[in-house]
Formats: structure tokens, C-alpha cells, sequence
């Protein structure tokens, strides 16, 4: 019997496009590109040194996971978030991220212990300076480190992915920071005393305070 034939497989070893899909990623993240705003991929691939072909690849995946929106003939954008969308998103998180934070807070390190609490301190003058962008730099990082901290792989992956859906709110978070740092340093002193219950309440009361501005405040996509 005659052998059948192997199909040849190709592998491409690079990280490029990785590496503009977190850095674009980030800059979503840092409000550099702000929800409904469009991105100019030529002016980008100028800015990052490289071809458009990675950056195109990298708004493919964004929009797959619903970040960006791109139309033909228009451009891409990234996603303005409806309240019904956002009310999904933190209902989902606040479970995820209770447990997260339980788990994190059993298992917390020193070394963990210490980026908190320099994070956090970064973010109190911060919060003085009313600088949106250096304050959702410093939240993302504080969440990650509770993700990290976890130890589980996939609960992080999940609130990872999380995290970045919900960065498009339609409303301005600065005259709560002071309102939210108290959440966070309501969750480092659980971290600190290796309390798993108490880090769970906190941050879902974080949670919930969010999911109670997303009821209140006026919304620009209501659909």
C-alpha cells in the first residue's frame, strides 16, 4: 500500500508581532488612544520603526477580542464600551477577580509584597496630580500583580483578557481615585496579614462600587 503523502507544515520563528500587539495593547491601556478614537496605522508603524504587516496583525487579534473596531474605507478604532457591555464585563470580573484576590493574598510573597505597596505609593501622588494616564497605568499593574500572585495560570489569563475589554469606559474615573485607592490599600493590608477573606471582600466591594458608577453615571453608548 503506497504510503500516503505528508503534508509540509511551515514554522515562523519571530516575536514581532507579539511585540507591537502588547505595545498596542498598552497604549489602549495607557488611554493613548482613548474609546472611540481611531488609530493611524501609518503614523504608528512610523513611531514603532516597523512595517504596517505587524500592526495590521495585531488590530486582527484586538479586534477578535473586541478592543478595536476596524471598517473598511474608515479606519479602526478602538471600542466604545455600551453600559449593558460594561455591566457584563464587571459582573463576570468580580467573580473571577474575588477569587484571584483570595488565592493571591494565601499565597503572597515578600518580593509581591513590596511592588504593591511601591505601586501604591506611586499612586497616591498620583491621585494628587488627578493624571488619568499614570493612573491606569498604576491600576493595571496593581491587578496584575494580584493575578500574578494567585498562582493560577488560567485565572490569570482570564482576568487579563478581562481587564482589557473593560478599558473603554465611557466615563472618566478621576473624581473617584481618591475613593478607589482606599480599595486598594484595603487590599494590601489583607495581603500584608495573608488574609484571604478579607482580600476577597475588598476587592469585591471595589467591584461593586464600579458596577454602581456604571448604573449612575451618564453614558455615552447606551445600546
Amino acid at each position: 500500500m503506497q504510503e500516503p503523502e505528508v503534508k509540509p507544515y511551515k514554522v515562523v520563528r519571530t516575536n514581532l508581532n507579539a511585540q507591537v500587539y502588547d505595545v498596542l495593547k498598552e497604549m489602549i491601556a495607557d488611554q493613548r488612544f482613548t474609546p472611540g478614537s481611531y488609530i493611524n496605522v501609518e503614523k504608528l508603524s512610523q513611531e514603532l520603526g516597523v512595517s504596517r504587516t505587524p500592526i495590521w496583525e495585531a488590530v486582527r487579534r484586538l479586534e477578535q477580542e473586541r478592543i478595536v473596531i476596524h471598517t473598511p474605507h474608515k479606519g479602526v478604532r478602538v471600542r466604545e464600551l455600551t453600559r449593558k457591555t460594561a455591566l457584563e464585563l464587571y459582573e463576570v470580573r468580580e467573580n473571577m477577580e474575588s477569587l484571584a484576590a483570595r488565592l493571591a493574598a494565601e499565597r503572597v510573597t515578600p518580593d509581591v509584597l513590596a511592588e504593591m505597596e511601591a505601586c501604591l505609593a506611586e499612586q497616591e501622588k498620583i491621585v494628587q496630580e488627578e493624571d488619568a494616564v499614570a493612573y491606569s497605568s498604576t491600576d493595571h499593574r496593581f491587578h496584575l500583580l494580584i493575578y500574578d500572585a494567585s498562582g493560577n495560570e488560567l485565572l490569570k489569563d482570564i482576568l487579563t483578557g478581562l481587564r482589557y475589554k473593560a478599558l473603554p469606559l465611557a466615563f472618566k474615573l478621576s473624581p473617584h481615585f481618591s475613593e478607589f485607592l482606599g480599595y486598594h490599600r484595603q487590599i494590601l493590608s489583607a495581603f500584608r496579614a495573608q488574609d484571604g477573606q478579607a482580600a476577597e471582600n475588598a476587592i469585591r466591594q471595589h467591584n461593586r462600587r464600579m458596577i454602581d458608577l456604571i448604573k449612575t453615571t451618564p453614558w455615552g453608548v447606551e445600546v
